[in-house]
């Protein structure tokens, strides 16, 4: 068992992964929402004031230059109790504006968006971080490391991030990550259940199946090519090889919709290239054939 309880132990617990992965927290989007909602409304009672004064200011001609000109304005507030109201409404304002705009509203935009951006984490590290929450003892009994509310803040699955997701979410990646051959280090005696590898193992193996199947998409097809002499299962060949090619880049990538077409179009082209050029060189071979003289002329 940890030597530390408390938060102690749970932060012990999940700076333990050296990839990182069980950086789990909320993200509270109801509360960021609800703070952007009265900022923006605080945001529109300042736009119907600043309409306001500047509908009384043009029907007041004494008014105009200095809501025309910004040192005419700096000045007439400078002047203090001399200064008309007007004129420091419209400085209050604009400190207003300031402060709301630059400071809170739009600050609170751009974090949110940033928030909004962060992944989920996925099932397989929120499971490992649900049993790190807990301690568990040989004779089956199971209580929480936490009390209060802190001890459901794993609960809601919709509101939770991950501040350092795994770097390729390709469907190859994630079923190495769930078939792994597993470690469990002695650090980590107290979780028995938590198998633990490297990230970047996962990431070596991706890569070198990428390469394999590259390999065999672009030799593999010539090769067959090669030895099959027939033209419509030749055509019949390509279809297939396209087909599988489109569906290797789906699973082992992270590519777009576009990429996938693009490089799909690519190697589908290579294909068709070197069985034209195969065919030409059979029916050549074929027009020689039927030309040559097959006995003596006379």
């Amino acid at each position: 068992m940890s030597t530390v309880e408390g938060f102690s132990s749970i932060a012990q617990c999940f700076a333990s992964d050296m990839d990182n992965e069980t950086l789990i927290f909320r993200k509270f989007d109801e509360l960021g929402i609800h703070n952007l909602l009265y900022l923006q409304c605080e945001m529109m009672e300042l736009e119907a004031r600043l309409k306001d004064l500047d509908r009384d200011a043009a029907k007041d001609p004494s008014l105009s230059g200095v809501f025309r000109w910004w040192e005419a304005l700096v000045k007439e507030v400078a002047r203090g109790k001399d200064c008309r109201p007007e004129v420091k409404q419209r400085m209050d304002l604009i400190h207003d504006l300031r402060r709301v705009t630059k400071k809170e509203y739009h600050e609170a935009l751009v974090l949110q968006s940033q928030v909004a951006s962060l992944r989920r984490p996925e099932k397989r590290v929120l499971d490992v971080c649900r049993y790190m929450m807990t301690h568990h003892f040989g004779d089956g009994s199971v209580f929480n490391k936490l009390d209060g509310k802190a001890a459901g803040f794993l609960d809601d699955e919709k509101d939770l991030v991950t501040l350092k997701p795994a770097a390729e979410t390709d469907a190859l990646s994630q079923f190495l990550r769930q078939h792994w051959v597993q470690s469990v280090p002695k650090a980590a005696e107290s979780f028995p259940s938590v198998g633990r590898f490297e990230e970047r193992i996962i990431a070596k193996a991706v890569n070198a199946t990428t390469i394999l199947v590259a390999a065999v998409f672009l030799i593999g097809s010539m090769i067959g090519f090669y030895f099959v002499k027939h033209e419509v299962t030749k055509l019949v060949m390509i279809a297939v090889f396209t087909i599988a090619f489109a569906t290797s880049i789906g699973l082992i990538t992270t590519a777009r919709r576009v990429e996938i077409f693009a490089s799909t179009a690519a190697y589908a082209a290579v294909l068709v290239v070197f069985v034209s050029s195969d065919l030409a060189r059979s029916a050549s071979s074929t027009c020689e054939a039927c030309i040559r003289p097959t006995g003596p002329v006379g």
